[in-house]
């Protein structure tokens, strides 16, 4: 299957590279960006993950691509879309989701890649809809989820996988479809 590179402004979201593995690990083990996630990872569970994604974009062309910088070929994170586990209420559908290096954030790479992931998805896969989830207490990424142009669902659910009493149960479901991303290119080019 061919790999599809998106390119932005500042950024590659590309095929996962073994390079790219160590410095995920480590985001993955960092309290700071696994706040919003049941529990750090160990270094051979973050690989599981990162050979996950490389593997599902070997098989579809797309999923969750690493994300480097243009100016330093510098892996960042990761941003892209993923098939929503069977398990979701929404499923089946197609979600779109980030994790950056904490070093990179607030400097706008998280919006930037997600615009061109909903772009592959509206243009290229032709999907109907994109959706996004995260924990009720995570405003950081609904506010990049606002600014892709989604909107909350108002359908709040308890992830299928978590305690009901956990912290982080109660997740936000915010979508965008097709006819709502050209909207927003319209608007962008007018």
């Amino acid at each position: 299957m061919t790999q599809t590179v998106l390119t932005t402004e500042r950024l590659y979201l590309r095929q996962w590279q073994s390079s790219d593995f160590a410095v995920f690990a480590k985001m993955n083990a960092d309290p700071e960006v696994m706040k919003y996630f049941p529990k750090l990872l160990s270094p051979t569970l973050s690989d599981v993950i990162a050979k996950k994604c490389q593997q599902l974009i070997e098989d579809n062309g797309w999923g969750f691509w690493a994300v480097s910088l243009k100016k330093s070929d510098a892996f960042i994170g990761m941003v892209g879309l993923n098939a929503a586990h069977a398990d979701m209420p929404f499923a089946p559908n197609v979600e779109i989701g980030w994790r950056l290096h904490k070093d990179y954030w607030r400097q706008g790479y998280a919006t930037e890649a997600a615009r061109a992931s909903l772009r592959f998805a509206f243009e290229e896969l032709e999907l109907d809809e994109v959706v996004a989830f995260t924990a009720v207490i995570n405003e950081h990424s609904q506010l990049i989820m606002q600014r892709i142009g989604m909107s909350d669902t108002q359908e709040n659910f308890y992830h299928p996988m978590l305690d009901a009493n956990h912290r982080l149960a109660e997740h936000v479901l915010y979508k965008i479809t097709r006819q709502q991303w050209q909207k927003i290119i319209l608007t962008d080019q007018g």
